[in-house]
C-alpha cells in the first residue's frame, strides 16, 4: 500500500484499540467487517509464504520500527496505528529507506489479531508509550487487559516476547501486575532487545519497561 492510498474509515476518536468489537454499534461492526477483508488482502501480500513477524502496536510515525527493521533485515516487521496520517508518514519513511521487510497498516489491534492466520504468528510485540488513560473511569480502555493478552497469546509463536514501555508510573505498575497474574505470559528480567528513541521517549524524563515471555501452556490451550 502506498502512502497516498490509505483507507480513512475510522479515526483515533472513533476506534479505541482496547474495546471489544461486540460492544460497538451495528453500523460500526459492519464497517469493521469490511476493514477486516481489506486487512486480509494486505496481509496476503505481505506474507506470500508462512512466516513469523515482529509487531508494533500503536507505531505512530514509525521511528522505532523503521530503525528496528533496518537493523533486522531478515525479520518481517509490521506496525499498526489507528491514525491514517501516522501510517502515511511511516510508509514514506519506509520508502525512503527502501526497507522491503517493513510494513505499516491502518488497523485496530483486536481486528488485526482476528484476521491473522496460524501460519503467520507474532514472534515479538512492542507496545511503546501507549495512551495511559490516567482517569480511573477510563482504565478499561488501556490496551494491557487480560482479554487482550489472551488474544495476543493465541496468535503468538512459541517463546514470543511482549515488550511494554511507559513513562506513566501508575500504568507501569498496573501493566506489570496484569502480566504477573496472567496465565499466558511470564515477566522476565531480560535486556531490552533494541533501543531507538521515539518522540515520546525523548520527551519523557523517566520511563519503565517490562518484558514478558509466552508460557508454553498458553499455546497448549489455543
Amino acid at each position: 500500500m502506498s502512502a497516498d492510498n490509505l483507507p480513512n474509515q475510522y479515526s483515533k476518536d472513533s476506534c479505541d484499540i482496547s474495546e471489544p468489537l461486540p460492544e460497538r454499534p451495528a453500523a460500526y461492526r459492519s464497517m469493521m467487517a469490511g476493514r477486516a477483508e481489506v486487512l486480509r488482502r494486505e496481509l496476503r501480500q505481505i506474507f506470500p509464504r508462512p512466516s513469523a513477524f515482529v509487531w508494533e502496536l500503536g507505531c505512530g510515525h514509525g521511528h522505532f520500527l523503521a530503525a528496528y527493521a533496518a537493523a533486522h533485515p531478515e525479520q518481517i516487521c509490521i506496525g499498526i496505528d489507528i491514525a491514517g496520517d501516522r501510517i502515511a508518514r511511516g510508509l514514506r519513511k519506509r520508502d525512503r529507506a527502501r526497507l522491503a521487510n517493513l510494513h505499516f497498516l491502518h488497523a485496530e489491534a483486536r481486528l488485526f489479531l482476528e484476521v491473522l492466520t496460524p501460519d503467520t504468528p507474532i514472534a515479538r510485540t512492542f507496545i511503546l508509550f501507549p495512551d495511559p488513560w490516567p482517569k480511573s473511569r477510563h482504565h478499561k480502555h488501556r490496551i494491557l487487559q487480560p482479554d487482550f493478552l489472551r488474544q495476543l497469546a493465541a496468535h503468538s509463536a512459541p517463546a514470543a516476547r511482549l515488550h511494554f514501555r511507559t513513562d506513566f508510573a501508575p500504568y507501569f505498575e498496573s501493566a506489570a501486575a496484569t502480566l504477573a497474574a496472567d496465565p499466558g505470559w511470564e515477566p522476565r528480567d531480560e535486556p531490552w532487545p533494541f533501543e531507538q528513541e521515539t518522540v515520546f521517549q525523548q520527551r519523557a524524563p523517566t520511563y519503565q519497561s517490562v518484558t514478558a515471555v509466552l508460557r508454553s501452556q498458553a499455546l497448549a490451550g489455543v
